[in-house]
């Protein structure tokens, strides 16, 4: 399918979705917006923490314990987002059992706000997502993955808007390539579409058409390859577009204690991070805007 015509497709039907944060009544023109970015990623269906024996993850991670964080920090800022950068299904029991069910119902009661698709949440087939999909009280993004001959066909978006505080904050979304790592019989008529110039169309559309003050990536493609550097990776991203300003990584299991920030093709900082796997950590990026809407920013993991 075209490029450009999947593209003018799928962005008619993305949908504006306005979150009403504070605006305190003391609020003047100096004082600056502050805006709490949250993500998990390749969570990998672990539910419960790490037994106390474990031999390396010892008593960590655990969704309730994430829950407790998160409701922390919601209630140290309301302008904040809590966002999954894939891999949501597959290793442990629970999703063998459940297929899913749990995982999209747990990530409600956490209230995500949006997440995307890893290849490993097409382990029970594409229509094995869309079976769970009710469950699920958040939606999904993915802007090169053209599901348009598939069941998934007007479920899973290119991007999504917010609005914090008058901050409009758009999120795309980005998926490894399926093939070689998942059968085709279980992504059926998925098309694959080049990562990088869907994000140059992406990052123009938001930053330029939608006019967002914020334009973050959740990609499922993998922090760096260093066996080969060519590949496609969050990092090879972030220097080949311009407009993003945070890509939220998943897929390569990568720990960072804080974000890496890279030059884009405009010389401009990116940051990206990753919070490595099975909701050991929560990640955690600030971003302060001034009046004119230029943004400093804090990032860091915090262990669950």
């Amino acid at each position: 399918m075209d490029r450009r015509k999947f593209i003018q497709q799928s962005t008619a039907a993305a949908s504006l979705t306005a979150i009403g944060g504070l605006t305190l009544p003391s609020f003047s023109s100096k004082k600056k917006k502050h805006i709490t970015i949250l993500h998990t990623n390749d969570t990998h269906s672990h539910i419960e923490p790490f037994e106390a024996s474990h031999y390396k993850y010892a008593n960590k991670g655990g969704v309730a314990r994430r829950a407790t964080l998160v409701e922390s920090i919601r209630n140290e800022n309301p302008n904040t987002l809590l966002l999954d950068a894939g891999d949501i299904f597959q290793g442990t029991p629970y999703f063998n059992y459940f297929g899913g069910e749990l995982e999209f119902k747990l990530m409600s009661m956490l209230k995500y706000d949006l997440a995307t698709l890893g290849n490993h949440d097409f382990d029970n087939s594409i229509d094995g997502f869309y079976k769970q999909l009710p469950h699920a009280k958040f939606n999904f993004v993915s802007a090169n993955y053209d599901f348009k001959n598939t069941i998934l066909d007007t479920h899973v978006k290119p991007y999504q808007i917010f609005i914090k505080e008058g901050i409009k904050i758009g999120v795309f979304g980005l998926g490894i390539k399926l093939s070689g790592l998942v059968h085709p019989k279980l992504y059926k008529e998925t098309n694959y579409l080049d990562p990088i110039e869907i994000s140059q169309d992406m990052s123009r559309i938001l930053k330029e058409d939608e006019h967002c003050d914020l334009v973050i990536c959740l990609s499922h493609l993998g922090y760096q390859y260093v066996h080969n550097p060519n590949m496609i990776s969050d990092i090879n991203l972030a220097k080949a577009t311009k407009n993003i300003d945070l890509i939220i990584g998943g897929h390569s299991h990568t720990f960072l204690p804080k974000p890496t920030i890279i030059n884009n093709a405009d010389n401009k900082k990116v940051l990206v991070n990753q919070v490595g796997c099975y909701g050991l950590n929560l990640g955690r990026i600030d971003f302060y805007f001034d009046e004119k809407k230029n943004s400093t920013t804090e990032g860091k993991s915090i262990l669950v």
